[in-house]
């Protein structure tokens, strides 16, 4: 059991949540806000992804990142910064009798470099790397596409960047990848790894099989769990049982209960009231910083 756990709040996402809850925040200054209240209600990291103000679809431009990232620095509460490097890997085939040419409409494809831009101009301290390609949430003809010569370009530029990469793990294959790029030297210890459960088609948030991933982390990882929908609170306690560390999140989930939606910060409360009762203590970001060794840029 982990007795001294961080919680990391991802508070926005890329799916498809915006109309479905008031509170998902949507435009740079609503989702800088919701980091800054998850930061006082208790979490030491703020996981950002951005999305267009006007669609509420999720965006990878450069601009919005620069707003959300500044007003969150410009804030009077501390939280690292941990910044989304999974857009650019959105593969849509044409269908099952046409797969190619890709659907145009909905694929965005990019290079390493433009995956990193933001990363590169605002250097967050902890960006993520999606460890592997998959089948995913959105079903059809989508799949999240990452490569493992892509991943390894993308490894070594955050590594050059001075950025901890916080690496996605989604299915017990991905830590194949994972194993390889510490391997390769392509991860500065301690490596970060988030588990990702109960996502379709990736691993099954039951105990046994977070415990078999668990089993199966490299030496020396610090690393978080999570679960989505309803099992986003109870993987709290699951992954402070396990060894681990805590996210929670509109990201994730937007329920505090049954037919009571949530707000970011409700959803940090929640996780500290739990943790807290379990006799865990929760960490605070500078606390973070020392564990993870992490980079503070200007």
């Amino acid at each position: 059991m982990n007795t001294e756990a961080f919680i990391t709040c991802a508070v926005t996402g890329s799916g498809d949540a915006a109309g479905k809850t008031p509170h998902l925040p949507v435009e740079p200054a609503q989702i800088a806000s919701a980091a800054v209240e998850a930061a006082r209600a208790g979490a030491a990291i703020a996981h950002i992804h951005v999305r267009d103000p006007a669609t509420g679809r999720a965006s990878r431009h450069v601009a919005l990142y620069r707003e959300v990232v500044r007003a969150i620095r410009a804030a009077d509460v501390d939280v690292v910064i941990n910044l989304t490097a999974g857009m650019g890997g959105d593969l849509v085939l044409g269908g099952v009798d046409s797969p190619l040419p890709p659907r145009a409409d909905a694929t965005d494809m990019a290079g390493a470099d433009e995956r990193l831009a933001h990363v590169n101009e605002l250097r967050p301290e902890i960006c993520t790397l999606d460890c592997g390609t998959m089948n995913f949430a959105a079903g059809g003809d989508y799949v999240m596409a990452n490569t493992p010569d892509m991943l390894r370009a993308m490894a070594r530029r955050i590594q050059s960047l001075g950025v901890r990469p916080e690496l996605e793990v989604f299915d017990t294959g991905h830590l194949v990848m994972v194993k390889e790029l510490i391997a390769e030297g392509l991860i500065d210890e301690p490596a970060l790894i988030q588990l990702c459960l109960g996502i379709p088609y990736g691993a099954p948030d039951d105990p046994g099989t977070l415990l078999a991933m668990v089993a199966q982390l490299p030496a020396g990882a610090v690393f978080s769990a999570f679960s989505i929908g309803r099992m986003q609170l109870p993987y709290v306690a699951m992954a402070a049982l396990a060894g681990g560390n805590v996210r929670v999140g509109l990201e994730d989930n937007l329920y505090l209960a049954r037919d009571q939606l949530a707000s970011n910060e409700q959803l940090v409360q929640r996780a500290v009231t739990i943790l807290e009762a379990m006799n865990v203590r929760v960490l605070g970001p500078e606390e973070v910083r020392d564990r993870l060794r992490l980079q503070r840029h200007a």
